[in-house]
């Protein structure tokens, strides 16, 4: 069943923080459309995984936040579509596959890889549990 057919997408975010390039966006994206049971889901129209213009809460609220996002202002989505999938065990997976890629990205290219913050994102309200809200502090991060 695809989104829109009834059942409310559930979704996770994947979101790097601002130490990110266009390429760790890229090589992050593609990393988790090669894990192998990510693949699998992808394969079987369970799971889809797509790179989107980061979305702020400012966006849904009439754009008065003056936040502005440093580096890349893309997120990776992991939306899945299948009923039958449990989305704690896909975001299991997906913080599994971050990990994997950022201890990769630690070993073949010089720095320190960029922070991830990977979240359920609220399918009625577009949000993470994480996300700040009247001066919470930020989405903590997944830094190995």
């Amino acid at each position: 069943m695809a989104e829109g057919d009834g059942v409310a997408a559930r979704s996770i975010r994947v979101r790097l923080d601002g130490t990110a390039t266009e390429s760790d966006v890229g090589a992050l994206h593609k990393w988790l459309e090669r894990e192998k049971p990510l693949d699998e889901m992808v394969r079987a129209s369970k799971l889809q995984i797509h790179e989107r213009r980061r979305t702020d809460e400012s966006d849904e609220t009439g754009g008065d936040d003056t936040r502005t996002p440093m580096g890349v202002d893309m997120e990776i989505v992991v939306t899945v579509l299948e009923t039958t999938v449990l989305l704690v065990e896909v975001l299991d997976l997906v913080r599994r596959a971050v990990d994997a890629w950022r201890g990769n990205r630690a070993r073949v290219e010089d720095g320190d890889p960029p922070g991830v913050s990977v979240d359920p994102v609220d399918p009625q309200t577009g949000r993470t549990d994480r996300d700040p809200e009247d001066g919470d502090p930020p989405a903590a991060r997944v830094d190995g």
